[in-house]
């Protein structure tokens, strides 16, 4: 068997006002699985845009079987041996699984005047890449009707196709059933066998006995450790992760009124989650914790209506909900800052006035269907006060705001409307730490008005800052019912985790 190996040393990767990673040095052997983890902007990210040749080191060294290596482009990272398979998959739904494999690299006719695709030379190639991993899917298929678990193990056929020495994994099993998970395990194990060195990037504390040799942490940066998963415990690899960290706390003048805001009785939805129960109140900050995969965000888009679910019942405001969507959800009170909020939330082209007003043009048109603007005024100056956005200039692009100010206006967006709850997925995803604290203040001062919120987030430590109340979700259920005054940062990652 090849004994590959990769070695960093002293990697380090600084951006103006911020160092990403520091002195990085750590050994990776051909023929083991490596877990790589660390919270949410531990450097996790920078670490393998810089192995995978999307991004360059600021200094320096990355060896790949004792040769020093220099990759400027993901392409050079191809030809050195190293492939990356990605969280979001990059297939062409259209194409069929041989297609994509060899994608820009299928057989040609020899001797033919025009250039021809050899497509048994193709087919037979793609079948020996999926032979190699002891796989079995038809080549001859679009991927478009494959599972999401088999569409993972095209997109690792896809890099093995190029005969790496080491495989990059980001977060692979968090859109899969388990059924799909113990298959993919099958084919990384099959490659671990073949001497391919493979780091693992998950959340999935529980995955890593199973499937992994080794566990690296990062923090901050910085390494902190690689141990043998033998001889580490889960709570083990969560202190490593944290460290000693202060815990905030939110302001004790919130309190929770005695009424009801929304309730979900045995709500289910296919395989994203099922039988979901948990009550909203008056003023209330209620956090959803649990990892990738968890069902988190999928339940909050059903209970807005913008996606069905199956079963169960949702009471709003007192008032059973029968077919919920969008434009019914929002006039009974309930507003939704959407995880993406450049395609979701926002619409970039438009003006930060106009994108101020999407929500309530209902309340500014005249008879005739014309917008009033002399009605927008109150709609614009009022959230952009309230919330502090910076903005230079109403009337060009919101494309042209930072991260934190966009975020502003999609609440202040929704505001307008006068909601009784507001429903935030990842709030604070790519703002700064300035932009962050004014987002959970504008929460709480919320919920000193009596407006309630349901909030979820990735980064689990801010649950515990700015929430009265926290649920526990784990593979589309809600296991637990939590208060983060008896919490610590380390306690709730763990019961995420399912270790």
């Amino acid at each position: 068997m090849k004994q590959n190996k990769l070695e960093t040393v002293g990697l380090r990767k600084v951006y103006p006002g911020t160092v990403a990673l520091d002195n990085f040095s750590v050994t990776y052997e051909g023929g083991k699985v490596h877990a790589i983890i660390g919270k949410n902007g531990s450097g996790k990210s920078t670490l393998i845009k810089i192995i995978s040749g999307a991004i360059q080191p600021t200094s320096g060294i990355l060896r790949v079987n004792d040769t020093d290596m220099k990759m400027e482009t993901p392409l050079d990272a191809f030809q050195q041996g190293i492939a990356t398979v990605y969280q979001e998959l990059s297939l062409i739904p259209d194409l069929t699984v041989a297609e994509n494999i060899l994608l820009g690299r299928l057989s040609y006719k020899k001797n033919s005047i025009i250039p021809q695709i050899d497509w048994k030379a193709s087919y037979l190639r793609a079948q020996q890449v999926l032979d190699g991993m002891k796989v079995n899917i038809p080549i001859d298929s679009p991927v478009k009707y494959l599972s999401v678990g088999q569409q993972q193990v095209i997109e690792i056929a896809k890099a093995m196709s190029f005969n790496p020495s080491v495989l990059m994994l980001d977060e692979p099993t968090s859109a899969l059933a388990q059924h799909e998970v113990k298959s993919l395990f099958n084919v990384i194990r099959t490659l671990k066998q073949k001497g391919v060195g493979i780091l693992y990037i998950s959340h999935r504390l529980q995955e890593l006995n199973e499937i992994a040799d080794t566990v690296t942490v990062i923090r901050d940066g910085l390494f902190v450790g690689k141990k043998e998963m033998g001889h580490v415990t889960p709570e083990g690899i969560v202190h490593m992760m944290f460290g000693k960290v202060e815990q905030k706390t939110r302001p004790s003048d919130l309190k929770i009124q005695d009424e009801t805001i929304l309730e979900v009785k045995g709500l289910t939805r296919g395989q994203h989650f099922k039988d979901i129960n948990f009550k909203v109140m008056k003023g209330e900050i209620l956090g959803i914790a649990g990892m990738l995969g968890s069902g988190r965000s999928e339940l909050l888009r059903s209970v807005f209506g913008a996606d069905s679910f199956d079963s169960g019942n949702i009471i709003f405001n007192g008032q059973l909900v029968q077919a919920p969507t969008p434009s019914l959800m929002k006039s009974l009170g309930m507003g939704l800052t959407p995880e993406n909020r450049k395609e979701e939330g926002l619409v970039q082209v438009l003006s930060t006035n106009e994108n101020l007003c999407l929500a309530s043009l209902y309340k500014m048109g005249g008879r005739a269907g014309y917008i009033n603007k002399k009605m927008e005024e109150p709609y614009i100056h009022y959230p952009i006060e309230k919330l502090q956005a910076k903005v230079p200039r109403r009337d060009l692009p919101v494309s042209s705001l930072s991260g934190g100010n966009q975020q502003k206006i999609v609440v202040g967006n929704w505001l307008n409307t006068n909601p009784c709850l507001m429903v935030y997925d990842e709030p604070s995803r790519g703002i700064d730490v300035q932009a962050k604290q004014q987002i959970f203040q504008i929460m709480w001062d919320l919920s000193r008005e009596g407006i309630s919120s349901l909030v979820v987030s990735s980064e689990l430590e801010e649950l515990l800052e700015i929430c009265h109340r926290i649920l526990i979700m784990r593979q589309g259920r809600i296991v637990d019912e939590v208060f983060p005054e008896d919490l610590t940062i380390e306690k709730i990652y763990t019961m995420c985790m399912e270790v």
